[in-house]
């Protein structure tokens, strides 16, 4: 495929800059303690690339949800294809503040930060998943 589906089934989330941001910010943070100890100027070098490649990641990076899976695309490259008839859970950690999308499929696990809009991935999610939903109180248990 050259691009992510223009069909009128397949929605592609937004990108969300907030977690690539807030690593960066905490880099900076990190930096301003260099006089009071000095391995904070690693760290805070070493938080603050991490936040910039984060920041890269979600301009480059988009989720498209089709009728039949998850597919991750790197601009009109196709990276990889998570069929919903392979999943066995998902969760949004810290649901007042998404910073991290866990799911596990059949024959693996994934940890994804929340480069995209949580609002929409929950939607989606809800929507193509519905078996699985899950609740902030109590997260999705593995089905057999």
């Amino acid at each position: 495929m050259t691009g992510p589906s223009s069909s009128a089934d397949a929605v592609i989330l937004t990108p969300h800059y907030g977690v690539g941001i807030g690593v960066v910010a905490l880099g900076l943070v990190a930096l301003l303690l260099t006089p009071l100890w000095g391995g904070a100027l690693w760290l805070g070098m070493g938080v603050g690339l991490l936040g910039l490649l984060l920041l890269l990641q979600t301009t480059l990076l988009r989720l498209e949800f089709n009728n039949e899976a998850l597919v991750v695309w790197s601009r009109k490259t196709q990276l990889r294809r998570f069929p919903y008839s392979e999943w066995l859970s998902y969760t949004l950690f810290w649901p007042g503040l998404p910073v991290v999308f866990y799911f596990r499929e059949v024959k693996s696990i994934h940890l994804l930060p929340m480069l995209f809009d949580a609002a929409g991935l929950s939607r989606q999610l809800e929507a193509h998943l519905p078996h699985l939903r899950t609740t902030a109180e109590k997260p999705v248990t593995d089905q057999p």
